[in-house]
């Protein structure tokens, strides 16, 4: 850890003024990954200056893909004609970095023939396992062997399209299957699918670039595979969980916080509750604006789930706002098991708050009968005190600086290398609205 990876915040200052948010980082590495299927030059707009957006393009030139950004016009032009295989050396200079390597599986596949993935890093929020992926691409006919420094893929010939249904809406097992059965020879449907707005989005991109993708009501994606696909040319769409983290910030601090760039469509479920706990919303052509009345908070019940629910990511930084709610408010983590490693540190400012191995929602999930404590129940309203803390995980990690920022005193947050990989400029945002922060 450096000095610079350390945030000094002084608490109690309500957050007030404009901010912009650019394209949403569950999207915009996806579609940076897919300009491998391409025989053209693809570019990306409106891409914000994230962590994740580095290794993307880190892992793409290091198979040999021309890569030019423009950081302050938020362009990514990506020219894969002279794309081959990459050293391992290069490419695990990224391992451990992120989990957007095993995305490459598909494309790579494709287009050389075989693929390198290395171990891969991430936040440690609960089980991601990379085995479906790998069973996946067992699937559409690659060889599949594990190595000491990662996995080795490879396709004896063409790609063969297939059925397979998800036990799970899983965001990134359906974002594989999209990459690779594009360009796999027949019919590939994928039945359970996930169907976020990052992921119509990166059909969108596909569909520029040539593919045939269906979407039925069922969550069923039905994918015709085609010979060979072009570049794009394509505006992301904005970032809805930093749209939703400043909403919650503003309802924290007690600010009014106008999001430019944020979009009505992507946010409803969040608005629903943002309304239902008594924070305000005004939304314009340019963005929404957030903003606490006067008066008290309402404790309420929230669920996370796949969209269009609430979606996992809006819930840490909703959980600091509902510390400042009056009465009992509870909150079901259906996604990811470990989620509530967080809320330790806001205990220690003065926050009530306790976790439950029981489902405590509408009905039981799948964690219901495991040892994890995925239900929690928040007492409030409480004041909040200056701590140390010390960031675990990017959600988490924006939602403890909130917490600094409504807290009374001083406190110091170490580890906010982490959340750059998914806000853009958030420090600098900060001041625009008011915080008293500081980077030693």
């Amino acid at each position: 850890m450096t000095v610079r990876d350390v945030l000094e915040v002084e608490g109690g200052v309500p957050l007030s003024g404009e901010i912009t948010v650019r394209g949403a980082k569950n999207f915009v590495s996806k579609a940076m990954v897919a300009s491998l299927l391409g025989d053209g030059v693809s570019v990306l707009r409106n891409v914000p200056q994230i962590r994740d957006v580095e290794v993307v393009a880190g892992l793409l030139r290091a198979h040999g893909v021309a890569v030019e950004i423009d950081a302050q016009a938020g362009t990514v032009q990506m020219d894969p004609s002279g794309a081959g295989q990459a050293k391992s050396a290069d490419i695990l200079t990224h391992a451990g970095s992120s989990r957007i390597p095993i995305l490459f599986c598909g494309p790579l596949l494709h287009r050389l023939g075989q693929a390198f993935i290395p171990d891969l890093g991430g936040c440690n929020i609960g089980g991601r396992p990379i085995g479906f992926h790998l069973d996946a691409m067992r699937g559409f006919g690659a060889e599949v062997d594990k190595t000491p420094d990662g996995i080795l893929l490879r396709a004896p010939s063409r790609l063969q399209g297939m059925l397979m249904e998800l036990p799970y809406p899983s965001v990134g097992a359906t974002e594989q299957l999209l990459l690779t059965a594009v360009l796999a020879e027949g019919v590939t449907e994928v039945r359970g699918a996930a169907v976020e707005p990052e992921i119509l989005d990166l059909v969108a991109v596909l569909q520029q670039m040539g593919a045939i993708i269906s979407l039925e009501t069922d969550r069923t994606y039905r994918i015709e595979g085609v010979d060979s696909l072009r570049g794009y040319h394509h505006y992301a769409l904005p970032d809805r969980i930093e749209a939703a983290s400043w909403a919650g910030a503003a309802l924290a601090t007690g600010g009014d916080i106008t999001v430019l760039g944020a979009r009505q469509l992507d946010l409803t479920t969040y608005l629903n509750y943002y309304r239902k706990v008594g924070g305000r919303f005004d939304v314009t052509d340019h963005g929404i604006r957030f903003w606490h009345p006067a008066g008290e908070l309402s404790s309420i019940a929230v669920e996370t789930g796949v969209h269009p629910g609430f979606m996992t990511d809006w819930q840490q930084p909703f959980v600091v706002a509902l510390t400042q709610a009056t009465g009992l408010s509870i909150v079901h983590e259906t996604v990811y098991e470990k989620r509530f490693g967080f809320t330790q540190a806001l205990r220690r400012m003065g926050a009530h708050i306790q976790l439950y191995r029981e489902c405590l929602g509408g009905q039981q999930c799948r964690f219901g009968r495991m040892n994890y404590e995925h239900s929690a129940v928040i007492s409030g309203p409480t004041p909040l005190y200056a701590a140390d803390i010390s960031v675990p995980d990017l959600r988490g990690g924006f939602s403890h600086v909130i917490a600094a920022l409504a807290a009374q005193g001083r406190s110091s947050v170490t580890g906010i290398g982490l959340i750059d990989r998914g806000y853009e400029h958030f420090t600098t945002k900060l001041e625009r609205l008011g915080a008293r922060i500081r980077r030693p």
